[in-house]
């Protein structure tokens, strides 16, 4: 009988796996399999399959019977290969235990160096390597590592008497302390130990290993990785690897050094090579930004061998994998080891740049660079910045990690960044992130470091979440204690405003002004091959020309929804809409009317003129009257303090009737009341009005010679003749304009589906409309019986539970709402093949829900105009998927 494979091996110029078994062996473990395979130096080892860790969680946290075999055999062949062994005194085989999953979660997961030590063995190491102070560091970092990993002791319990021993010997860094100051601190962090778990640190090599795996599995579900996970949309149920890794050491004096880094620029995707490094140090060193490193091109002084092996090994990675690597390597006493390549994290704007700049050299398809940006990140790129009109004086400057401007009140913690986000905008300051913090940082407007450098915990999380971000700004003074900033001269304390340029690095006091970025260089360029690809057309959601002429900017090909009662609530029209709603008669609500009727003539010119050549759809009034009218509970207090002031009667009676009116319109569910075409069939003249103003705007226009496509839509419909009535009312009220001026414009009638019996009926209601347009946000309420404005109460409880995957109100709920869709599209052209279908719901701008109207064959999305360029891609994408899966 075959046995199962747990343990892949790599060593020696070949490995067991290889790239393309990412699933099992984790991003980390595929790609050390894949460099032992291209014959790059990798310090040997194996690695510990994701199904592991999925029995361990299914076992009660035990792993197979047979695993303990497989596990020797492999440390076995890493002996042979090394020439050394596992828990031998004399010549110790000390390795690296890391996490590593599918997908790449920097920070997320943790990593113990150094294992295999014991009392006994630091002494070979000592020998051997002719360097005691190196082995008792190594010891000293193990044991805390371990501590801190495995038994969950907090890494503080060890530092503070890391810093009172460097205080005691008058010293800055770790690197200046002694053997015996090291061997001391040695027997100190074994104290520690003991006191916190009450056992002894393990002696027995193969009892650490056993230890450090299961912590690695059980690091899979700590509160940080699932908080990652939840944010990234990455599934709970793929599991990490474990990469066990002969040790190589950087802090064997000053011929050895690790770094990290990136074949582009991560930032901003310019091709240069980028990274930091530190000479004499440990790989945690860097990451945990720990030391300031120093930037890679320096290496090229100081070894310049190693930096000419290195370029030459990072750039045969890009090519080999056609993407960014971000590598990690260790240089042992002049000989270079690479630890890990993946697909290096980026900025939106970086990815963008590095999509086209490696189709313009041959290395991608123009599919493959539109495929590569996700179209979320793509929101991300027209993040304010800066007004370049704007004077800035920095305070200080570190590094750009993430760019974008964010102006915000200062906040130390990541607890009070998540609870002071939810009143305004804030500022996350650290001395330094850990991954504890991701939750303050996603609350946060961007964040701001005084250690770290470009490849820290803060810049690397912040670009994943598209957050302005400046790190290693050593001028500022951070106290975190006492909640308060010391730069030059100045103080800054909690809740004072700051502003941060994570594309410069400068910090500035106070609220700066910024500016919209727009459609330029790469940017466009990509979102011009998005357009070669995509079906569908994408509209733009806007009530106002500044927002069209926003949207036009973005790419969009018309308006899918123009919400006339927007219109509506500005002050001067206010008065007089309200003077419609109180009238007691057709005649005076007609007077009424009239007024309003040469505003929305204006405005809808505005719209035809910024949309000129485009479609624009405008809804007829849609929410109920009440919401127009000052609220019950206001209106009464307001009489009441009238009363008691004694004021006019004559205000005081106004007063009643308006409450009268109030009480008279107040209705137990709103969302299903009277309102949408229900408002129209009841006063037939609120729709001839804003018919009349749509036809003479169009006419007027389009005797200019500018050319105007108005669709008119009638709301809420349920029933084919609720459209037949509100139809009859617009298409006479079109005729007798168009025969007034004199002019021909073709015009649409159509209707919004966004009752599930409006979908059911499709058929019936295609006989009269020209178009569908779905309204999703009021069909998932009414499909799934969820008040949009009350499921905030349990909807957060439904996707931590699982009862829902995601937010039915962002994400179009497929299965549910969408087979309503689904059905209402084939009932609908059936009777009326030639009948246009979009959807005008925030679903509209939602890449999943996007790449479904594609599947489903609709005609158009509409969407906020920011999120244009967002529906363009994942409309291009939806259509390259498809192509790929006819292939």
């Amino acid at each position: 009988m075959n046995q199962k494979k747990y343990i892949y091996f790599f060593g020696g110029g070949k490995a067991d796996g290889n790239g393309q078994m990412k699933d099992l062996l984790g991003g980390k473990g595929a790609g050390l399999a894949e460099m032992t395979n291209a014959g790059i130096p990798v310090p040997p080892g194996f690695t510990i399959t994701t199904e592991m860790c999925t029995y361990f969680y299914q076992h009660d946290g035990k792993l197979p019977e047979d695993f303990d075999q497989q596990l020797k055999e492999n440390l076995k062949k890493l002996e042979e290969l090394t020439g050394k062994k596992f828990g031998d005194p004399k010549n110790p085989l000390l390795v690296s235990v890391r996490s590593g999953a599918k997908i790449s979660m920097p920070g997320m997961m943790d990593t113990i160096l150094n294992l295999g030590l014991n009392d006994e063995a630091v002494k070979g190491l000592a020998e051997n390597s002719g360097d005691e102070r190196f082995a008792y560091d190594a010891y000293r970092r193990f044991i805390q590592m371990f501590g801190n990993v495995v038994m969950g002791i907090d890494k503080n319990e060890f530092e503070k008497y890391l810093e009172e021993k460097k205080k005691e010997r008058g010293v800055e860094y770790d690197s200046e302390l002694t053997a015996d100051d090291l061997k001391d601190l040695v027997e100190k962090f074994k104290q520690v130990y003991k006191e916190k778990t009450g056992e002894e640190f393990p002696q027995d090599p193969m009892v650490q290993l056993k230890m450090a795996i299961n912590a690695v599995f059980k690091s899979w579900n700590n509160p940080r990785a699932i908080t990652y996970r939840k944010i990234n949309k990455i599934p709970d149920d793929l599991g990490t690897a474990v990469n066990v890794q002969t040790m190589v050491f950087g802090n064997m004096g000053n011929d050895s050094g690790t770094g990290v880094g990136f074949t582009r620029n991560p930032s901003t995707g310019e091709k240069e090579f980028y990274g930091e490094y530190l000479t004499n140090a440990q790989g945690e060193d860097v990451v945990a930004g720990i030391r300031t490193p120093k930037p890679i091109s320096e290496l090229e002084k100081e070894m310049p061998e190693v930096y000419k092996q290195l370029r030459e090994i990072t750039e045969k990675l890009e090519k080999h994998y056609k993407d960014v690597q971000d590598f990690e390597f260790t240089i042992e006493k002049g000989k270079l080891y690479m630890l890990q390549t993946r697909t290096g994290k980026r900025t939106p704007m970086a990815a963008v740049k590095i999509a086209v700049d490696m189709v313009k050299e041959g290395l991608i398809t123009k599919e493959e660079a539109v495929m590569r940006i996700e179209p979320a990140q793509i929101e991300q790129l027209l993040h304010p910045i800066i007004d370049p009109k704007v004077k800035v004086e920095p305070i200080a400057k570190g590094l750009p990690a993430s760019p974008g401007a964010a102006s915000g009140k200062v906040v130390f913690t990541a607890d009070d960044a998540e609870r002071k986000a939810k009143e305004e905008p804030v500022i996350l300051v650290r001395i330094e992130t850990s991954p504890d913090d991701i939750h303050g940082m996603n609350a946060a407007k961007g964040i701001l470091t005084s250690r770290g450098g470009m490849t820290s915990h803060a810049a690397v999380v912040a670009r994943g979440m598209g957050k302005p971000c400046v790190v290693g700004c050593g001028e500022l003074q951070v106290d975190e204690e006492n909640k308060v900033i010391k730069v030059k001269d100045k103080e800054i304390k909690e809740g004072d405003w700051i502003t941060i340029d994570g594309g410069t690095g400068n910090v500035m006091i106070g609220e700066i002004p910024t500016v919209e970025p727009g459609l330029k260089g790469e940017f466009k360029t990509l979102m011009e091959w998005a357009d070669e690809f995509r079906k569908l057309g994408v509209r733009a959601n806007a009530d106002i020309p500044r927002d069209a002429r926003k949207a036009r900017e973005f790419g969009a090909e018309g308006i899918g929804l123009c919400r006339t009662e927007h219109m509506f609530f500005a002050p001067e029209r206010l008065p007089i809409v309200q003077e419609m709603i109180m009238a007691e008669t057709e005649e005076e609500r007609r007077k009424a009317l009239d007024k309003l009727l040469p505003f929305q003539k204006e405005d809808f010119k505005g719209l035809f003129r910024e949309m000129a050549g485009f479609p624009v759809i405008i809804r007829t009034l849609d929410p109920p009257l009440h919401e127009f009218l000052p609220k019950r509970e206001e209106l009464m207090v307001e009489i009441a303090l009238m009363k008691e002031k004694g004021e006019d009667p004559k205000k005081i009676e106004e007063k009643e009737k308006i409450l009268a009116r109030v009480e008279q319109l107040h209705e137990f569910n709103p969302m299903l009341g009277h309102r949408g075409c229900r408002l129209g069939i009841t006063y037939p003249e609120i729709t001839e009005m804003q018919a009349r103003a749509i036809m003479e705007a169009a006419c007027e226009l389009a005797k200019e010679g500018v050319e105007v496509i108005p669709e008119i839509m009638i709301p809420l419909v349920g029933n084919v003749n609720e459209l037949r009535n509100q139809k009859e009312v617009v298409v006479k009220v079109a005729e007798e304009v168009m025969k007034k001026y004199g002019v021909k414009v073709k015009y649409m009638v159509g209707t919004m589906i966004e009752i599930p019996r409006a979908a059911i009926t499709a058929d019936q209601i295609a006989e009269e409309a020209d178009f569908f347009s779905f309204g999703t946000n009021d069909l998932t309420q009414m499909t799934l019986g969820f008040s949009r404005d009350d499921a905030g109460k349990f909807l957060p409880y439904y996707i931590e539970k699982k009862i829902l995957k995601e937010d039915p109100f962002m994400t179009l709920d497929q299965e549910g709402v969408g087979q309503l869709v689904k059905i209402g599209i084939e009932k609908g052209r059936k009777t009326n093949p030639s009948l246009e279908i979009g959807i005008c719901g925030e679903h509209g701008g939602d890449p999943e829900s996007v790449k479904f109207c594609h599947r489903v064959g609709m005609d158009y999305v509409s969407c906020s105009p920011y999120r244009v360029p967002v529906a363009r891609l994942a409309a291009a994408q939806a259509a390259i998927e498809e192509k790929m899966k006819e292939k």
